[in-house]
């Protein structure tokens, strides 16, 4: 049963006992479910104050005169004593006057009408500058004045608004420390009272299931709706508590819900790129596998595929821990990986039910991985994540997971590696690349169709901040790695070529064309929309 139906029955049964003390009061009953948020509201001057109906609980409802009686909604709490001298004092001027019970839901939503709460306006979060105390005491100052129960609906709007991907809140000796990663960096944002921690804590742990008492890490899960500019999305987020010396440290995850944001074509990607990932997974069979560390997007590009994959024609099966995205049309199966649960024996599962995709949270360990190479060569397209540090790389961790595989060289057709660069804001400045900057670039490039004379001067761009662009940044885009499996490669794999090593791989599939993500973020700097410290820090 839905909260909505509670509700409905929950007010229903109020309206019945309600009816039933009207009775036994002698009084006539009023149910005002059909009219109480759209009926005029009576001038408060004209009958008694708002002062007067929170004391009394009572309700003007009609403006009576000469002929007709005043009417009034009471409750089973307004004194008789008021009812009596009320009457007294109508008659007393030839007037007449009419009393209704109504429930204490009805009450409520009236006087909400006749007196609704002041909204309170906060000042919006900044992300303060190295060194910029003010900005953080400034809002410091603002989060301690925001009530327990509203400071998360806050901190997660503000933290949508300013596009952070995490919530950080850590418990020191003296404060509670709030920080929000913002275009992948960690930037301090308020310090809120010790004080507070137990009441904060006892919301959280409500609100996303968990124990504000545990002595062990905790993943929990909750969602709220973000309104802004005239329309609203919904707003998963994962949260991740641990205990520390101080209390239990969380991490709120935001992952904004709305299947249209999950498209390749919204990526960034070039049109080579997207050429490329359409080709691969246009095949009914094969493994794809995405590479990166936590925060590369690696979950993003992956729901982007199995979205541009997503029609009637084909089942499309995920398994996942947790689950991060809901799309309409696939069936997601959460993995418990934490309460015994494994993604190979799900895998092994879920084959049963004949599926045409199947995308694997995270290869793991060598069972996950023999499982979704077999399904991958018995007609079915395996789409998973794996952590390593590049496409080459991959390959040797995965060799020393399951060894030289010829059925893996037979399945596996294309692994991407990717990363998050922040992008450079409009304000971006241009300046002359030094003579070891232009040699680190002419080295990186080295065999590259760059259309960029490297032997003249080499014009690379740098951050300017402004109001809008605290840092000369705003927001991210895409550096992806692709290598298309080849015969070469897969030579590698069968074990065909003994002391196989990273940079073997890595230098036969620049021969066939791929660009590392190092030269991808280059050309990207060389293009204006980032800077090589960037590409540096993230590469």
């Amino acid at each position: 049963m839905d909260e909505q139906e509670v509700q409905r029955k929950r007010r229903e049964n109020e309206e019945r006992a309600t009816q039933e003390r009207a009775r036994i009061l002698g009084l006539p009953y009023l149910d005002t479910r059909e009219f109480e948020n759209v009926i005029p509201l009576i001038n408060k001057s004209d009958t008694i104050p708002v002062e007067q109906m929170h004391r009394d609980f009572i309700i003007p409802l009609e403006q009576g005169n000469n002929e007709e009686p005043y009417r009034f909604m009471i409750t089973s709490q307004t004194p008789n004593s008021l009812l009596s001298k009320m009457r007294s004092e109508y008659s007393s001027e030839g007037l007449h006057v009419n009393f209704f019970l109504i429930s204490g839901s009805a009450y409520q939503t009236f006087i909400l009408r006749y007196d609704p709460p002041q909204q309170v306006h906060y000042d919006d979060i900044k992300i303060a500058k190295e060194g910029d105390s003010e900005t953080i005491a400034e809002v410091s100052k603002t989060l301690n004045s925001v009530s327990t129960e509203k400071v998360f609906n806050f901190l997660i709007d503000q933290a949508d608004k300013l596009q952070a991907s995490d919530i950080h809140i850590e418990n020191l000796r003296d404060k509670i420390r709030i920080r929000m990663r913002v275009d992948g960096i960690l930037h301090p944002v308020a310090e809120i009272s010790r004080d507070r921690y137990r009441i904060l804590m006892g919301e959280l742990s409500a609100r996303a299931d968990l124990s504000s008492a545990s002595t062990k890490p905790q993943s929990g899960h909750m969602q709220q709706d973000i309104y802004r500019d005239g329309s609203s999305h919904l707003l998963n987020i994962r949260v991740e508590t641990v205990p520390t010396m101080y209390g239990q440290d969380a991490v709120l995850r935001l992952f904004n819900f709305d299947e249209s944001l999950l498209n390749l074509d919204l990526l960034g990607l070039s049109e080579a790129e997207l050429a490329t990932i359409r080709e691969i997974i246009s095949h009914p069979r094969g493994l794809v596998l995405m590479v990166g560390p936590t925060g590369s997007g690696k979950s993003t590009t992956l729901y982007s595929i199995l979205n541009a994959l997503n029609n009637s024609d084909r089942k499309i099966i995920t398994l996942e821990d947790p689950i991060e995205y809901g799309i309409t049309g696939i069936t997601q199966i959460p993995i418990q990986t934490n309460d015994g649960g494994s993604f190979a024996e799900g895998l092994r599962s879920v084959l049963r039910l004949d599926p045409d995709v199947v995308m694997v949270g995270e290869i793991r360990d060598s069972d996950t991985a023999k499982t979704a190479i077999q399904a991958s060569i018995t007609g079915h397209l395996v789409l998973s994540s794996f952590h390593a540090n590049s496409t080459a790389a991959a390959f040797a961790r995965m060799i020393d997971l399951i060894g030289t595989n010829p059925i893996f060289a037979s399945s596996i057709r294309m692994l991407i590696a990717q990363r998050l660069v922040r992008k450079l804001a409009d304000s971006k400045e241009s300046y002359l690349a030094d003579a070891a900057t232009v040699d680190y670039i002419k080295r990186v490039l080295y065999g590259v169709d760059v259309n960029i004379d490297l032997d003249g001067d080499v014009t690379l761009y740098r951050p300017v901040p402004t109001d809008d662009a605290p840092f000369g940044y705003k927001g991210r885009t895409v550096l992806m790695e692709q290598m298309v499996v080849s015969e070469d490669i897969q030579a590698y794999l069968r074990g065909d070529v003994k002391d196989v090593n990273t940079h073997m791989i890595e230098d036969s599939a620049k021969a066939n064309g791929m660009l590392t993500l190092e030269q991808k973020g280059v050309l990207a700097a060389l293009r204006g929309e980032t800077t090589l410290e960037e590409v540096s820090r993230v590469i």
